[in-house]
């Protein structure tokens, strides 16, 4: 700016403003803040970043709890020569231009990337939660559903565990269609009585990232591997064949990335064995996923993360390579847990040794992806 002025400066403080709000682009505030340190200050003190979200993403304002008070999204690290309350700006204007940029501008209804597990399984995997992600109930010739174990008490639960799309999602509704059994005497509808939902992150983050393969192709119930930060309340859900719609009070900023479908009693009695079923056809998350170049990187078991940006070049190899490195470790520490667990159908997890000593064969090397600027 040396030699031709600051119009920030000449202009003053309001005019200055009114000019910064017409921006309506993230990227513009970015480059602004490049600028110099003086038009820094003015989009930091000023809160432009947080009223640009806001304005392209109107659902996080019921989010900013999270973002401003709990410290939970790039949480500060003060030292004592810091100045407390332009770190909580700086900080503020950095996770909502991260959110600005990085949130999908487009609701999408399959914020679901993978079924990961299920509490119980009838007959798997010809019943499996993998059927869960099958927008219909058939597929080719033959009945596309997953299929709770029969109870002699109705009230007993099931849950259903999913992996979103991204690590952070802004989730505002839960879409889901009980089965109707067109191939059983007056085709009964094996619905819940009532469900509710739970969003969280693993306790073992990077661990269970290298072990989403090995969850998706055994029948293991994975409710303990997750730590649930966000609570619904109880819905009901009627006996009917059809996509029922559960759209949470508000908007849900799950930092972690996973999302557990919990299922309360039961309404249906199977004529054969008398025993009572759910069985779910279909199930969607509606919202906004990050965008592919950003990401998270959980920092505790508190639910506290780091944000991340992943350059284009370093975007696909960064995935594999998380995989790679270290994965044989972890795979062990992981069997070692189902082992102390009791778990069934530990013997398919050993089998899928096979299919995992490719995946850690190589040991190449890369720099970490780093944060957000």
């Amino acid at each position: 700016m040396d030699g031709c002025g600051d119009f920030v400066q000449f202009l003053g403080h309001d005019m200055s403003m009114k000019i910064f709000m017409h921006l309506d682009d993230p990227s513009d505030l970015v480059r602004v803040c490049s600028v110099s340190s003086s038009w820094r200050q003015v989009v930091i003190a000023s809160n432009l970043s947080k009223q640009l979200c806001l304005k392209l993403l109107p659902e996080i304002s019921s989010v900013a709890r999270i973002i401003e008070a709990k410290d939970l999204i790039d949480p500060l690290n003060l030292r004592q020569c810091d100045c407390l309350e332009w770190e909580f700006l700086r900080r503020n204007h950095k996770v909502y231009a991260f959110l600005a940029q990085g949130l999908n501008r487009f609701i999408r209804k399959d914020c679901i990337s993978v079924a990961i597990s299920a509490s119980s399984t009838d007959n798997y995997p010809r019943e499996s939660i993998h059927n869960t992600l099958e927008p219909s109930d058939r597929v080719g010739d033959r009945a596309s559903y997953w299929s709770s174990e029969g109870e002699s008490d109705p009230a007993v639960p099931e849950t259903l565990v999913y992996k979103l799309m991204t690590n952070m999602c802004l989730v505002t509704e839960i879409h889901i269609q009980p089965f109707q059994a067109y191939f059983q005497p007056d085709f009964p509808i094996y619905s819940a009585k009532a469900v509710r939902f739970r969003m969280g992150h693993p306790k073992f983050f990077e661990e269970l990232s290298d072990m989403l393969d090995i969850y998706a192709s055994c029948d293991i119930p994975a409710d303990d591997e997750f730590i649930w930060t966000y609570t619904s309340p109880k819905f009901p859900m009627t006996q009917e064949n059809c996509l029922q719609k559960f759209k949470l009070p508000e908007p849900v900023l799950c930092i972690g990335g996973f999302l557990k479908v919990e299922l309360l009693g039961r309404v249906q009695r199977q004529e054969v064995d008398g025993l009572y079923y759910i069985c779910i056809s279909h199930v969607q998350a509606v919202g906004r996923p990050l965008l592919p170049h950003f990401d998270i990187k959980m920092l505790d078991h508190e639910g506290k993360c780091a944000l991340k940006y992943l350059p284009a070049d370093r975007c696909a190899t960064s995935t594999s390579l998380k995989r790679r490195n270290g994965a044989s470790s972890r795979f062990h520490s992981f069997t070692a847990r189902l082992i102390q667990r009791g778990t069934r159908g530990l013997e398919q997890v050993m089998l899928s040794t096979l299919h995992w000593s490719g995946a850690v064969a190589r040991n190449d090397t890369d720099d970490e992806p780093g944060e957000l600027p």
